[in-house]
């Protein structure tokens, strides 16, 4: 067991990394989720497809979503779910593989977001 320079507990075999303001878990702490910012969009989702960068390979990229990462993380698992195909979710989008833009709007007017086709 460790502790800082402050004196506060730093890592417990009970609860794992431990916040050294508030002394609770990481995941319970209060603390560090008031100095996040909000998530930036305006809660209309575009989509669009994207090739550059990729070695051709086109990706369906969502974006616009003012959802915090956990929620934009499960969202991105249901999409990639949906289209039955691989994906990641970096930078505030998600990202599935493959030209899936329809199934992809279908499936978040389904969910009650707002889509809208972005790009050619």
């Amino acid at each position: 067991m460790k502790r800082s320079s402050a004196g506060g507990l730093v890592y417990s075999t009970e609860g794992g990394r431990m916040c050294p303001e508030c002394r609770k878990p990481l995941a319970q702490c209060l603390c560090r989720q008031a100095d996040r910012p909000a998530p930036a969009g305006d809660g209309v989702a575009r989509v669009s497809r994207e090739t550059k960068g990729r070695g051709g390979k086109s990706v369906t990229v969502v974006k616009g979503l003012a959802l915090d990462p956990a929620a934009l993380a499960a969202l991105g698992k249901q999409l990639r779910a949906a289209c039955g195909s691989g994906g990641t979710v970096k930078d505030g989008a998600i990202e599935v593989q493959g030209d899936h833009c329809e199934r992809i709007m279908d499936a978040l007017q389904k969910h009650g977001h707002r889509a809208k086709r972005a790009g050619g």
